[in-house]
């Protein structure tokens, strides 16, 4: 086994590893906010791998399960008050009174591990009522569109512009909220990058039928005004570690 160690801050992670899904690789480690170390099998192509990322660092790793390891750290965790997120090798059942969504942590973004899925999976929780319609965009794995459904959703639309992730998530479209019919939808949710939220806002509104609601993370705390600025009547910025939700 061997593993490269890739530079990638956290708004390009869901990109490198839709990216890295073709090489199939054994684990992703996050190192750091700004660095991952993936593992490969033997059989992975080297050569094609430094191609593509010319600036990783390879490393022969000693002969362990990584996989095990890895697995091994990853546990079930309740998430808000009413979700259970299992990875998908697990079994176990959720407690009363919460769902539970099977996970394929690494394989897409949004595994509920980190901060910005568990505040808007706790906002969904808040804003999303029986026959809510709701547009997930970026719907990375799928998780924000399959709790929307569980918590009652009349129609959820997810929607990513990697081929990738909407194969994973079995749902959606390829494409983005410019597809979507104005004045469409209740609720738009939203967990990409604080760029990518400026460049959609404006759509994020337009599709918003009047009343509705935007949830939009992705972000860290020292982004919130850029995005505060690009979309407007932001009401509200929720917080879970250095990273932000903002609710308009």
């Amino acid at each position: 086994m061997f593993s490269l160690e890739i530079e990638c801050d956290q708004a390009r992670r869901d990109w490198l590893l839709a990216d890295l899904y073709d090489f199939d690789p054994a684990g992703v480690v996050e190192l750091d906010a700004a660095r991952v170390r993936v593992f490969f099998d033997d059989t992975a192509d080297r050569d094609q791998l430094l191609a593509r990322y010319p600036d990783a660092a390879i490393r022969v790793e000693e002969d362990r399960d990584w996989v095990g390891e890895a697995r091994a750290m990853l546990q079930p965790m309740p998430v808000g008050k009413r979700f259970f997120l299992v990875p998908e090798w697990r079994d176990d059942p959720a407690p009363e009174g919460r769902f539970r969504i099977q996970v394929n942590p690494g394989m897409a973004f949004g595994t509920g591990v980190h901060e910005t899925t568990q505040l808007c999976l706790e906002a969904l929780e808040e804003f999303v009522h029986p026959g809510t319609v709701v547009l997930d965009v970026g719907t990375g794995q799928g998780i924000l569109a399959r709790a929307a459904r569980l918590l009652g959703a009349g129609t959820v639309i997810a929607c990513d512009t990697d081929p990738v992730a909407i194969e994973i998530a079995g749902m959606g479209f390829v494409g983005s909220v410019d597809a979507v019919r104005s004045g469409s939808v209740d609720l738009v949710v939203a967990n990409i990058s604080p760029e990518a939220i400026v460049q959609l806002a404006p759509d994020f509104v337009r599709v918003c039928r009047v009343g509705g609601t935007i949830l939009v993370s992705g972000f860290e705390l020292d982004e919130t005004g850029q995005v505060s600025f690009a979309l407007p009547g932001v009401r509200e910025v929720r917080q879970k570690g250095n990273w932000a939700l903002a609710v308009a």
